[in-house]
């Protein structure tokens, strides 16, 4: 079993930048596809961006690139996500995921693990 806790939300003014992390607890996730997944008041959960076991690859969502940034320390057991140029639209509650099997992506179907998620506000 795989346990994902997020840190680094609160509440940042627009244009403000805020650096996300998802620690993994009790096993090993060096070789999991991991993705950042966000979910706004009232609307459902989409797809932030995702990176691949080794951190050679990664995938944004349109309404973040440029602004955000995936990596990953697998020595650390830990995920980021450093979000800059905050936009309002931007807040909501960011939701880690994990994948075992490696393929991760925008699916979020494909992640079998996910964190209780960590609240991002941005004031205008």
């Amino acid at each position: 079993q795989v346990q994902l806790v997020e840190s680094g939300g609160g509440l940042v003014q627009a244009g403000g930048s805020l650096r996300l992390s998802c620690a993994a607890s009790e096993r090993t996730i060096s070789t999991y596809a991991l993705g950042w997944f966000r979910q706004a008041p009232g609307k459902e959960r989409h797809f932030v961006a995702a990176i691949s076991w080794d951190g050679g690859s990664t995938q944004y969502a349109d309404s973040v690139k440029g602004r955000f940034t995936i990596s990953r320390d697998n020595a650390k057991n830990t995920m980021y996500l450093q979000m800059n140029s905050l936009k309002p639209e931007d807040t909501a509650v960011y939701y880690c995921a994990a994948d075992r099997f490696g393929s991760g992506g925008y699916n979020e179907d494909a992640y079998e693990y996910r964190g209780q998620g960590t609240q991002v506000t941005v004031s205008s």
